[in-house]
């Protein structure tokens, strides 16, 4: 499966904060798409999506008391303006992406060419939703909010099973999460069992916008997301959704998070040759401790007497890494003289690039 598409994604969830105005709903799109431009980052904005006539029964449509028809209701876009949304995030350089929450939403993201679907929380076992995604073949990510083992054991598998990229994001599902509530380690969990797939954090803290992003890309995470919002001085902004600016320092401190752990985790890095030049300052070289002949024979038990290690390093001169039992002078060297890499019958003087290292390295 081809993962790469969730491989430094940032996905930002719209949600409902369009709230049922396409107006609103465009320039919360256009203001983020400044700060995913700016910031030179691959970012998705999410829409939520739903068959509304259909999704609430018509004998609870008018009970006010229930907070989650309520706000659907009040919220609803007519599908053409979700077209127009799409258009401009496409517009904005944002990858288009969706939470369906019924099985014709999802056949509508095909309609308007949404690129990402995801699986909320609350549906990881609808799965009469969960197999219309599938057919889609579009590439997915889920949040893993509530879930129990056995429910994301079951999902890895049916869609490793149909060869569909999937994201798995650890989630708290509290909204707004206080920072003790995170768990964070269960990116670790999730990376170790499911090793083939990219594991990303969707997170709804509030108290900064540095710190958990930071811990979560040294531990593994590497897809992120956050609800948006806009202050337009009619609406409340809730605890757990950011503003444009809190976006842009959620950026940054993923780009410092990325430039402080390096490479890839998967091999030993390559010292840079800052790193190596600064190194070699300190190490000891070989000094003769006495007047030695040609043809001396370096041996282990006697090394205290032939020589001393001591910094300076000079240019040329074999370390205490080079010296060996063993090597033979060919030619004499006196008393405090540093010993010469071709002063040595050694294996590291008949290789050139060796010999070359150590005639660069050092005063």
């Amino acid at each position: 499966m081809n993962k790469d598409i969730f491989e430094d994604l940032f996905v930002l969830e719209l949600a409902n904060n369009h709230y049922g105005n396409l107006e609103r709903g465009l320039r919360i799109i256009s203001e983020f798409s400044r700060i995913i431009r700016f910031n030179n980052v691959r970012a998705s904005i999410k829409l939520q999506i739903r068959d509304v006539s259909n999704f609430i029964h018509k004998d609870f449509r008018d009970r006010a008391d229930l907070r989650y028809i309520k706000k659907t209701l009040d919220t609803r876009l007519v599908p053409e303006d979700f077209t127009v949304m799409v258009d401009a995030i496409r517009k904005g350089g944002a990858i288009s992406s969706a939470t369906p929450f019924d099985e014709h939403s999802v056949g509508f993201c095909e309609e308007i060419g949404i690129q990402i679907l995801k699986i909320a929380s609350s549906d990881l076992n609808d799965w009469v939703l969960i197999e219309r995604i599938a057919r889609t073949k579009k590439p997915v990510i889920v949040s893993t909010g509530g879930s129990s083992l056995k429910d994301l054991d079951d999902l890895v598998v049916f869609f490793e099973n149909r060869n569909i990229p999937l994201a798995l994001n650890h989630c708290v599902a509290l909204y707004p999460s206080e920072d003790h509530e995170l768990e964070l380690n269960q990116i670790d969990f999730l990376k170790n069992r499911y090793p083939n797939h990219t594991i990303g954090l969707s997170t709804h803290e509030y108290h900064d916008w540095s710190s958990s992003i930071m811990i979560a890309y040294a531990k593994g995470a590497r897809t992120f997301e956050r609800h948006i919002d806009i202050e337009d001085g009619k609406h409340p902004v809730s605890a757990y959704c950011s503003l444009p600016h809190q976006i842009d320092a959620w950026f940054k401190a993923f780009k410092k998070a990325k430039e402080m752990c390096g490479a890839s985790g998967a091999s030993k890095r390559f010292p840079s040759e800052k790193e190596i030049t600064y190194l070699d300052a300190l190490v000891r070289g070989v000094y003769a401790k006495r007047d030695l002949p040609k043809g001396h024979i370096f041996h282990h038990e006697d090394m205290e007497q032939d020589v001393y290690l001591a910094i300076p390093l000079q240019k040329g001169q074999i370390s205490c890494r080079e010296l060996m039992s063993g090597e033979v002078l060919l030619k004499p060297c006196k008393k405090d003289e540093p010993i010469k890499i071709d002063m040595i019958d050694s294996p590291y003087a008949n290789n050139e690039g060796l010999k070359n290292t150590i005639y660069s390295r050092g005063l």
